[in-house]
Parts: C-alpha cells; structure tokens; sequence
C-alpha cells in the first residue's frame, strides 16, 4: 500500500498514514483538523512492538512537534496535536523522539496548556480531553521532564492547571488519572522544590479551600498519597518560617498555621517533624504569635480524632502552659478551646479541670464568662463530660462580681437542672449528679442585688418550675421540688413569694390612688408608691423614670388599668394572667422601635407581679397531692422523698401560700382535707393546717358551716392539750376567723387559769403559751383575769419558787444542753416570762406598776444570773435558758413605745450584756433577736450600741456576724431616711451616727470598766468603739465624720444623767470619749472638716451642756495616749515570754489577725497604727497551744515550749509543768510581768507603768465583778470541748484565779499554768461548757425559746407583782432602786456565785 509523503522544512521525507494527505500550513483548518484526526486515530493504534511502523513515522512525530502546530491558533489542532504527541510518548517510551531539551519544554508546556480543556466537561472534545490526561498518567510521561534542567516550571505548570480545571462535574476517574499523574512526579523525582510544594499547599489554604472543594480534596488525597515522600519537603518548609524566621521562602508563610492544621487533619505523619517547632513557637516573645500558634494547637488537641495529646505529651503540657499566659487573648482561646476537648477527649479532663480551676479565678470578665460556657456546654452536651469539680466551678462563679458572669453560671446551671432533673434525660444517676443545683440558685436569692433576685425568680418561672406546663404537673414539680429543698433554699422561695406578693400591692395601692381625685397629697402619696417599685425592678434610677412614664399611661387608659387590676386581683387564674400580660405588653409595644427599654422594664415589673404558678385550681391540686401522700399512693419514694417529708413539706407549701394566695384556699374539699392533716400525729402537719386555717378561713363561719363545726372542738383541744406552737396557732386562729371569738377564748381561758398547778411543770407549758396570747390579743376581756393569775401563780408559785432538780445532770456544769435535757420547770418558766411579757404587750399601759415591777423581776432575773431564788437547784444550762429568755423579754417591751420609756438606763445596760453572756447560744440567740428587731425598725436605735460589746466576743464567727448585723441595720435606716421625707424629723431615732452617743455611754457603765488608766481596759474600750465607728464611717456621707466627732466632743461638756454628781462615773464617760476622739483622729482625716449641724444628745443618757464652761481636758494619761496611738510594744524576749503573766482565764496573748482572714469583722485597713494585742478576740479558729473550751470557768492552759530561736512575743516553752497548787503568787506574776519590752523610745511609760504595777501587787484592789463575758481569747476550735465539773467555774466576764483545789498532774513535758491569778477573786461554781456544733434553739415540745411573737393591744389595770411575792422569798431583804439608780438584790447572806452591781 502506498503512503503518503511529503518533505520536511530539514527534507526528511513525512510518511503519513494511509489515506491522509500532506498536512500543511496551506490548508484550510477544517481540512487540517480532518487529515490529524487520522493521524491521531494512527497513533491510537500503535504500539510499542511496532518497530517498523516507530520507524517509519518517525518524521511525521517530529513534524508534529514543530511551531506550526504548537502555536496553532486553532484549539481543536492544538488537542489532536496534544494527543498524538502523547501516543508518540507512549510509543517511543522509554525513549522519546525529541532529543532536544528546548524542544521536550516547549512540547510539555504545549501539553500542559492543553489540560485546561478538562475544565468543561459538557464539551463534544472532552473525551479527548479525558484520553490526553489519561495516556499522559498511564505512561507517566512527564517523567522524561527529570532529566530537563527546568523541569520544575513544566511540573508547577501541570499541577496548577490540574488543580485549577478540577471541578465537582469530573468522575472519579479524572481524578485518579490527575492524582496518578501528580503523584509519579512526586515520588519518582529527586524531591520537592519549595515553588512545586506551594503549588500543592496552596489549595489547603481557607480561601482556596473554600472556592474550589475540589482542588482541596484532589491535594488532600495527594498529600496521603505521597506523605513518606514529601515530608521531608514540608518539614524544611515549616522548618525555615517558624524557626529560621524566613517568611521570603514561600508566598505561603503568612499562612502556616493554617496549613498545619490542614495538614494535620489530612495526616498526622506529615508533621512530625514540625511539632516541636510549635512548641517552640508557643513560647514565643510575641503574643500575637503565641495567640496563633495557640489557636492552631486548640484545633489539633480538640480535633474529634485527634491522638496528639497522648502522643506528644510534651507539646501538652506546653499548651496547657498557656492557660496562664500573660496575654488575655492567650488565656481566652486556651478556655474556648477547652470546651470542644471535654466534648471530644473526655479523657483529658482530669488535666483540664486545674487549669480551668485558675481561670475560672482570673481578673478578666471575659475569661470567667467563657470557663462557665465552656464547662455548661460540655455539660449540657453529656453530662458524664464535666466531673463535680468542674461544676464546682460555675457553681463559684454564681457569687462572681460581674452580674455578666453571675447571669451565664446561674443560666447555665438551669439548664442543667431542668435537663437532667426534670427531664431526667440521662437517668437518676445523672439527675442525682445535678440535684444541689436548685438549692444553689435559690440560695443566690439572698444577695443583696435586685438583678440575682429577678434572675432567680425567671429561672424558678422556666426552669425549675416551669409555669407553661399543665397545672397537674407544675403543681407535682413544686409539690417535690419544695419537698426536697435544704431549710435555706426553702426560705430563699417562701421570701421569694412574699417579695412578689408585697410588689402586688404595692401595684394594688397603686391602682387604688388612681380611683381617687387629683390633689396634692394623692401625688405625693403616688410618688412614693411609684419609688416603692421601682427600688423592685433593676436599675433603679431608670426604673423611675420608666415607671413615671407607666403611670401617666395607667392614667390615661382605663382598660389597660382594668387589665393589670385583673392581673394583681385574688381571683386571677393562670391562664387569665398570662392574657393579660400579653395584652398589657401588646398596647405598650412601639413596632416602630424595636428595641424599648421602657417596655421592657414593665415586662420585668409584670413578670414579677403576674401568678404564673398559684391559683385556685393549682392549690386543688396540691392538696390532692398531699392526699395522696397520706393515704400512701403517690410516688413519693420514686421522687426520692418519704411520704411523711411529703406531707409535712406539702402543708409548708400550703402554709406559705396561705400568705400570698389566701383566696385560693376557699373551698369545701380543700378544707376537707386540712381537717384531716389536724388529726394526724406530726405534730408539725397540724400546726401547718391550724395556721392555714388562720390565713385564709375568714369566710367559713359564714360559707362553710359544716367546717366550723368541725374546725372549733379541734382549736380548743390543741389550745388546751396540743404542743406550744399548736396552741399558739389555735388561740391565733379563733381570733382571726370567729365573730364570737370572745365566748370561744373564754372557754379555753377559764378552764386553763383553774388548772395551773406548778407541782407539774410539765403540763403547765401548753396552758402557759395559751393564756398569754389570749391575754394579749384581748386584753379587754382578759387583762383582769389575769392579774390573780399572773400574781399569784405566775411570780409567786413558779418563779420564785425552785423545786428540786428532776434529773441527774442538774448540777453538770454545761452551760448549754439539748432540749430533751432542759427540765420541765425550767421550760415553764421561760413561758411564765413570755406571759409576763405579752401581757403588758396587750395592755400597753406605762402607768401601771406592772411593767415596773416586771422589769424589776426580769433585770433580777439577770443579776442573779437566772437563779432568782439563789437556792443552787437550778443547773447551769437552766440557768442560761432563764437568762436568755429575760434579756429577749426586756428587747421585746422595748419595741412598745410605752414600755421604752420606763426602762431605765440601769436595766438596758443589764440587757445590753446579755450579748456577752459566757453561753454562747445566749449570745447567739439574744444577737439575732436583737438584729431582727432593729432591722424591723421595731427597737430604739440605743439598742443598736449592744453591738459594740460583741467585740469582746471570743469566737470569731460571732464577731463577723454582729458586723453583718450592724452594716445591715446601718443600710435599711440610711434606705429609709432617703425614701420617708417624713424621716427628716425623726433623725434622732433614726439616723445611724445617733448611735455613738448610747455607745459611748454603755461603754463607760460596761462592769470590765474599773480602773480609769488600765492599758488593757482601754484597749477593750478602742476596740469596742472602733467596732462600731468602722461601719459607720466607711462612707463619709455628708461630711459624717465632723459630725460624729463633734457629737462626741458635746458629750465632754455634758455629765452622765445616770449619775450626774458621780464625779468617777463623770470621768470614766469622758475617757471613753477621749478614746473615742483618738480612734475618729486615726481612722479619718476629714474629722476636723466643719459638721454639717449641731448633733443633738439623748437626755436620757445626758444632762444638758454646760454653756458656762468648756471641758477641752484630755482625761487620759500620756501613757495611756501614746499606747493607744502607738500600738503594743515590741515583742518580748523568750525569756520575758517566759516569765510574764497570763491575765485572764482562757485568754493568750495573740497578735491580729491580717486583714486577708475571711471570717474576721475587721477590715484589712481597720488598724493602720501598729496593732495592739487584741486581749478581746480571738481572731485564729486554730490555738493548738491551748486546749480549754469556752464555757469553762477556770480553764488551765497547756503551752508548749520551743526552742529559744525567735524574740515571737508568743513564743511558749516546754518541759516544765505546773498545777494550779503549784503556781507563783499574784505578786510574782506582777514582777515578771515587768519583763514585758517597752516600744523604742518609751522607757519612762514603761517605768511609769511598771511603779503601778508595783503598787498594785502591794495593796491590790478587789475586782469589779463581771457580768456574762466568756473569756476572750478562747480557741473556737475548741469550744465544743466537755469541761471537768470539779474545777472552779464563774461567770464569763469575771476574772477568775486558779483553783487552789486542783489535784495536782504527774510531771509531763507540758507546762500547765493558770490564766490569770489574782488573789481577791473567789473561786466560782461548776465549769461551764459550750457545744457549738449543737446549737439547740426548740425545747422538748419543738417550741421556740426565742419566741416571744405577740400583737400588742391594750389595757390599764396595775399590778405590783412584787408584793404578792416578797414573803415568799426568805432570803431576800429587799429589792429596790438605789439612789444612783442600780439595781441591788441585798441578801442576809451573800452566795459565793452571786453577781453584784456595785
């Protein structure tokens, strides 16, 4: 067959396939496209085997290669071309016919461009398209380019267009021909140059990734296909940017941490050379650059598969390193990160949990918002991901100082709650895991902020109890809720309901000013009620102005105040009142503003008042549940409450309501079922149900018949027969729901008066509790009753009389026992006094010699310690309850104006020290009925100044709580004075600074108060005045600091009205305000700033000033002045330490404590100068050198020596011992003492001071006797310690010397050696003790001997109680005033026990 043939331009002869004319530049292009189609279809066909034919169509292959047909600008040439240049690759392979090394550039160049045809594969010439790249990646041709010195051009070409004409059109085929072609040129080259490498990482990058998925994937699989091979390469690259600094190397560098993490993600292999290099990085000077790198690892350690923490320990511990960085934006990507690691490593918690634990503690906001995110989204995700540490950590951030932070754990912890618990998502395991949650967010109710309060109550509505369920399961969600609630979380919800409850009608008040005529008065009336609540809905002071705005709307639109009447009014459902506040929200609303503050605080105001929870079907259905609990077929074990807990908390619940939802309760079947709960044996479920009854049965006498009936036999026998508190409860109710309820507390009154009988004290208690409230709620009726019974029984068979002590333990020495220990009698007498008391509250009449004579028999009550009768068959814990229960009677006849007025300064000093009782359950009680009192505004304000003595309080709980107490009376009056324009006019009774006054005169007649220069005295004073001035004058508002100083100042030139002749007393009252002026001087530097006005004293307490004379004398010695300036003196060597004395019983020489000691009541700048020894208090809960508890009356303290290293004043020696039989006398104590070091500078104070002591040691003088101060500086810890009986006891703020009857110890290695050793001090009774760890507050009936509730009335019969009683007492001559007005109980005989005021 003939063949074609033409000449070359070099005139080689062309042969050209059979059929196919001579192509050249002269034909047209659809010719030529023809004439290599065939050519093309040739070459197909061949093989390699085809030698002849290789030969023969050698020239037409070179032909083929010249510029005619690679710069052909016809694109259907250029691919035939391409595709027979390709065969002739795959023919002539191994060996290509084109020696010339430009010429092999310029054909793969030619190839490479038409690759881009792949791109379009809707195009007729895409099959050949797909041949060229298929034969080029079967034959791996661009191999032959390795041998070109610029190869790498040809290969960055050919990858850039592969991975640019990749599309999600091509089939996996072009893919794989794409990959093979790539991946032969990677592993069969010599290596990788930088410029190819970018070729490839440059599709990993973001925004390459994002516009082309497809080149990503393609370098991917690449990337794994060829990772052993091109790891070296990457790592050289990553090698030379992050540790040589090269960023030139690559247009890539600016973007290695994102490649990293692309690349990590495809293979973790393909960095393992480079992962040290990031921890290097990680410590980079740059924060910026420890932020990326910081980022990145957070990406790698959290990725969902990711084994690099395991498997890179090292670089760990370096990331989590970061969690400290110094660099915020460091710390805050670490958290972040922190959140997808729980999520997908839940086994690098344990490694997380401390660092979060730092962070969750950090000085940025923005840290501790996201700890809690991260912890809460990991929790809400699985709750097995956070352990109960982590949790602990939002549980922290829930009293954060950012309301931000405070918002996110509280939320966040709802969450969870309503996940886990109510959703029971993951099982009872889970739910338990999460149950302190509810507690916890009620808890946050108590803080101060009404933005917590508002936030609990939305959490309450949507989470805890979430109002949109039904009314069945809501209720069943609040009736278990409330049953598994801790005491504290209980009062957090009953507060929280009377919070809103009191908002209510505030806004029905509101309402009712609006339905009344314009004036002046009805403004002014609306202006107050309008701050009212505002000061209940965040941000007060635009709260203001929002709610003067919603007034003017009430004003104008009559039905949007016909809507919120509905919604405050008793009546309103549930449902009615969710209508409402989308009615009220949808007149407000503005659609042109979309963001309205002003709706949005009446939706705050609307949420608050709105009863989303309680209506009458909601308490049907509550009782119903109760009654399902008593007759055992609720699933109240399933819920993880017993049924008795049910049913008592079920009644609580109904209790509470009773107070807000009073209404709801009226129905046959509701009442029905209370009657049952009457019957039953808890003693506490019928005082619930009497109480309900109390609250909400004003309409049964004349709606429910059947109930009365029913209802009154049941009152009258728990008034006669049922516990205190039920007799309380039932006495209560008949007055409150009866019209003829006179008849009816006759009835109970007549029967119990006839039946007194003090021989069986037992029974005499529940009576006792009835006839005092009968004859306090009518006094009318009852006041003349019970004048016989009150002189006759009362006073003269029960309290002044002692039976004999019924049980063994009388005489135990305990200062404090349980209620099942307390005797009966004793029992009854406390609720004789509380008769006493609300039998003159009823009356409320000065004029009669009843309050008089009470309050004689209650400060006797006190003198005598609470054994009245001094006849020693009262025990010490009896004796304790007695006391108590008088100072509470005194604070109690304080709070009615008429009883204020007649308490003499004598007897409120008596009650005043009560607060230093040597009991520390008195003291706790009386303290909290003192705080709750004055927080009520109910007290005087001189009441507030007992405070001041709780600085001589030896337990530092004590202190810090008497300091709360004192800051939050300090608040409330200073609130009201600012919302009662009215208040202006009361200052003298209301104005805190008005306080200093009546503290600096209780501090003058205070028992501790004997020698007028006694250093340690006055420090006790400064302590007790700086106790009280330090919360005063925290802010100086209105210049209070002048004010407080000129008040004391006007003190000076005034006398003592106690005793104004007294020139002892005179001094002492001017001392204590010398001190006084020293500590405003010390702690102010505004004190000599004019005073704003004159301050006007008490002449109850002071005479009027003298305007003759000026009294500008400083009664205090130098000594004392520089003393008290200066501090305490240096500390004394160990021999002086040795040597000197212990000054009283229980009490060690102890520094202050810092300002950092979170229990302490004294702020961390309280004492600027240096600090004196603190002989008043205790401030460390840790004495291990002492082991004596509170209530002993005289301890021995055991001190362990330690070598002689230090000149620590409190330095203790060992090896000795010595008992009380074996201690020096007073008189050496005294010359040792002189071994104390005197601060530099000071020798002649402290000769002076010496030469006193001297004296006194020579010619002692007998001690002042104290009254109810525990010792001082005994150790908290050891409070609860039993104390030995046969050991002398005293009263706590009596000095008391060492028994000289202690059985002597056998030689030990410790020293035993007596507090305090003055010879005129008599030995006491029995040793007290103090458990502080069973603080019993209920008597054995479970009823409170702290109550003293009553509703005083009226009446104005007079009584002396004192002469029906008087021959009744043999050994009492008589008890009077005296004429310096204290109270003297004289005695034939003086007891060794007895207390004397002299």
């Amino acid at each position: 067959m003939a063949f074609p043939q033409s000449k070359s331009a070099d005139g080689k002869i062309i042969i050209y396939p059979p059929g196919v004319k001579e192509i050249t530049d002269k034909i047209s292009n659809d010719e030529l496209v023809k004439r290599l189609k065939m050519v093309v279809k040739t070459f197909m066909d061949m093989d390699q085997d085809s030698e002849d034919e290789k030969q023969q169509y050698l020239p037409l292959a070179l032909h083929l290669a010249s510029e005619f047909f690679l710069r052909n600008p016809n694109k259907d040439v250029r691919l035939l071309v391409a595709c027979c240049l390709a065969d002739i690759f795959r023919i002539y392979a191994p060996e290509a016919p084109y020696t010339s090394h430009d010429k092999l550039k310029d054909i793969f160049m030619f190839i490479t461009r038409q690759l881009k045809g792949l791109e379009d594969t809707k195009s007729p010439q895409f099959n050949r398209y797909f041949y060229l790249l298929e034969n080029l990646a079967w034959v791996k041709s661009y191999n032959i380019c390795f041998e070109l010195e610029d190869c790498n051009e040809i290969f960055i070409q050919l990858f850039r267009t592969l991975f640019s004409v990749i599309n999600n059109s091509h089939n996996q085929k072009v893919q794989m021909h794409m990959l093979d072609l790539m991946s032969s040129i990677i592993m069969e080259g010599d290596g990788v140059t930088q410029d190819l490498l970018d070729s490839i990482l440059i599709n990993l990058i973001p925004a390459h990734k994002n516009m082309n998925k497809q080149a990503y994937d393609l370098a991917k699989v690449l990337l794994k296909r060829t990772a052993q091979t091109i790891e070296p390469c990457i790592a050289s690259f990553f090698n030379q940017v992050l540790v040589l600094g090269k960023s030139s190397v690559s247009d890539l560098s600016e973007h290695v941490f994102d490649l990293i993490m692309e690349l990590f993600a495809i293979d973790p292999h393909l960095l393992l050379s480079v992962m040290p290099q990031l921890e290097f990085k990680l410590k980079s000077n740059d924060g910026e650059e420890r932020l990326a790198v910081v980022r990145l690892l957070a990406k790698l350690f959290g990725a969902k598969d990711s084994e690099l923490a395991t498997q890179n320990r090292p670089l760990w511990q370096c990331f989590l390193g970061r969690f400290n960085d110094i660099h915020v934006p460091v710390r805050l990507e670490c958290v972040k990160f922190a959140s997808h690691c729980l999520m997908n490593h839940p086994d690098l918690a344990k490694d997380l949990t401390e660092y979060l634990k730092v962070r969750s503690h950090d000085p940025e906001e923005a840290i501790r918002h996201d700890v809690i995110v991260t912890i809460i989204t990991a929790g809400k995700k699985d709750l097995s991901l956070v352990n109960d540490q982590l949790l602990g950590f939002v549980r922290e951030r829930t009293l954060d100082k950012r309301w931000r932070v405070r918002k996110e754990a509280m939320m966040g912890l709802a969450q969870l709650y309503k996940k886990y618990c109510l959703h029971a998502e993951a099982g009872k395991e889970a739910a338990q895991k999460v149950n302190w949650i509810k507690d916890k967010l009620l808890h946050i109710y108590y803080q101060n902020s009404i933005d917590d309060k508002l936030l609990v109550e939305k959490i309450f509505a949507q989470y805890l109890v979430p109002h949109n369920l039904e009314t069945e399961e809501r209720m069943k969600c609040l009736y278990y809720l409330y049953a598994s609630l801790d005491p504290n979380a209980v009062k957090a919800l009953n507060e929280m309901w009377k919070c809103q409850n009191m908002l209510r009608s505030h806004v029905r008040e509101l309402l009712d000013l609006h339905k009344q005529p314009a004036s002046e008065a009805n403004n002014t009336a609306m202006f107050a009620k309008l701050m009212a609540i505002a000061k209940n809905l965040p941000d007060p002071g635009k709260a203001q102005d929002f709610m003067k705005k919603f007034n003017q709307v009430l004003g104008d639109d009559e039905r949007l105040r016909a809507q919120l009447e509905l919604l405050i009014s008793p009546a309103c459902s549930c449902k009615q009142a969710e209508v409402c506040v989308r009615e009220i929200t949808r007149k407000l609303a503005n659609p042109k503003q979309p963001t309205n503050p002003f709706l949005e605080m009446v939706k705050f105001l609307l949420e608050r008042i709105a009863p989303v929870h309680i209506d009458s079907e909601a308490i049907s259905s509550l009782v119903k549940l109760m009654n399902k609990s008593i007759e055992g077929t609720a699933d109240d074990e399933e819920e993880g409450v017993t049924p008795d807990s049910a049913i008592r908390a079920g009644l609580e619940l109904l209790k509470v309501l009773s107070f807000t939802h009073p209404t709801s309760f009226h129905s046959s079947e509701t009442y029905e079922s209370l009657l049952q709960c009457l019957k039953m044996e808890d003693d506490k479920v019928a005082e619930a149900a009497i109480q309900i009854f109390r609250n909400t049965g004003h309409k049964i006498e004349t709606d429910l018949l059947q109930i009365r009936s029913t209802l009154i036999p049941i009152l009258h026998q728990k008034a006669k027969r049922g516990t205190p508190r039920q007799a309380k409860q039932a006495v209560h109710c008949i007055h409150a729901i009866f019209t003829n309820k006179e008849v009816q507390l006759a009835q109970i009154f007549e029967p119990l008066s006839k039946s007194l009988n003090a021989d069986t004290p037992e029974q005499l208690i529940t009576p006792l509790v009835s006839l005092g409230h009968i004859a306090m709620l009518a006094p009318d009726q009852f006041a003349s009753p019970m004048k016989s019974v009150v002189a006759n029984f009362i006073v003269k068979d029960l309290l002044m009389n002692d039976r004999v002590c019924q049980f063994p333990g009388g005489k135990n020495g305990k200062l404090w026992t349980p209620n099942e220990e307390v005797s009966p009698e004793v029992l009854a007498k406390v609720q004789a006094i509380k008769l006493l008391v609300r039998w003159l509250l009823g009356m409320k009449n000065n004029q009669s010699k009843s309050a008089n004579s009470t309050l004689r028999l209650l400060s006797a009550m006190l003198v005598s310690e609470g054994d009245l009768t001094e006849q020693k068959k009262i025990s010490k814990s009896d004796m304790s309850r007695l006391r108590l229960a008088a100072g509470c009677a005194i604070l109690k006849l304080a709070q009615e104006p008429c009883y204020h007025e007649i308490i003499t300064p004598e007897q409120f000093q008596l009650c005043a020290l009560v607060i230093n009782d040597e009991c520390y359950q008195v003291r706790q009680i009386f303290a909290l009925k003192l705080h709750k009192a004055l927080g009520k505004l109910l007290l005087p304000l001189e009441y507030m100044a007992v405070f001041a003595l709780c600085a001589k309080d030896p337990v530092k709980e004590r202190r810090a709580h008497a300091r709360q107490c004192l800051l939050k009376n300090i608040s409330i009056r200073r609130e009201y004075i600012k919302q009662n324009p009215m208040a202006h006019e009361k200052l003298l009774s209301l104005l805190p600074e008005y306080v200093v006054p009546y503290t600096v005169h209780l501090l003058a007649h205070d028992p501790d108060f004997t020698k007028t220069q006694d250093i340690e005295q006055l420090r006790d004073i400064k302590e007790c005045l700086w106790f009280m001035l330090e919360v005063l004058m925290t802010k100086n508002e209105n210049n209070s600091h002048a004010f407080i100083r000129k008040m004391v100042e006007n003190i000076k030139q005034t006398k003592d009205a106690q005793a104004p002749d007294d020139g002892k007393m005179n001094e002492k009252l001017y001392i204590v305000c010398d001190v006084a002026l020293i500590v405003i001087t010390t702690k102010s530097t505004t004190y000599n700033l004019d005073s704003p006005k004159d301050p006007v004293l008490p002449t109850k307490f002071f005479t009027p000033p003298d305007k003759d004379s000026s009294n500008n004398k400083c009664y205090l010695s130098d000594e004392a002045k520089t003393l008290l300036l200066t501090g305490k003196p240096k500390p004394a060597t160990v021999l002086g330490t040795v040597n000197k004395p212990l000054s009283a019983a229980g009490r060690r020489p102890q520094d202050r404590a810092s300002g950092l000691e979170m229990g302490s009541n004294i702020s961390g700048n309280s004492e600027p100068s240096s600090p004196a020894p603190n002989r008043g208090r205790e401030q460390n809960s840790e004495v291990p050198e002492t082991e004596v508890s509170e209530n002993e009356e005289n301890p021995v303290i055991l001190l362990t020596v330690v070598p002689a290293k230090t000149e620590k004043k409190d330095e203790p020696v060992r090896n000795k011992e010595m008992s009380s039989e074996q201690s020096l006398p007073p008189q050496t104590s005294t010359e040792r003492g002189k071994k104390r070091t005197a601060p530099a500078g000071s020798e002649n104070i402290q000769q002076i001071t010496e030469e006193r002591k001297s004296e006194e040691s020579v010619a002692p003088v007998p001690p002042k006797a104290r009254r109810g101060r525990p010792p001082k500086a005994v150790s908290e810890s050891n409070t609860a310690k039993n104390s030995d009986p046969n050991k002398a006891a005293g009263r706590g703020r009596k000095r008391v010397a060492a028994s000289q009857e202690s059985p002597a110890e056998p030689e030990t290695t410790n020293v035993k050696v007596p507090k305090q050793q003055e010879t005129n001090v008599k030995r006491a009774s029995a040793q007290r003790q103090m458990d502080l760890q069973r603080i019993q507050v209920l008597d054995s009936d479970g009823y409170s001997v702290m109550d003293l509730e009553s509703t005083p009335e009226s009446s104005a019969e007079e009584l002396d109680l004192f002469k029906s009683c008087e021959s009744s007492q043999n050994e009492v001559d008589n008890t009077k005033l005296a004429e310096r007005g204290f109270l003297q109980v004289r005695r034939k005989s003086m007891p060794k026990g007895r207390r004397q005021r002299l």
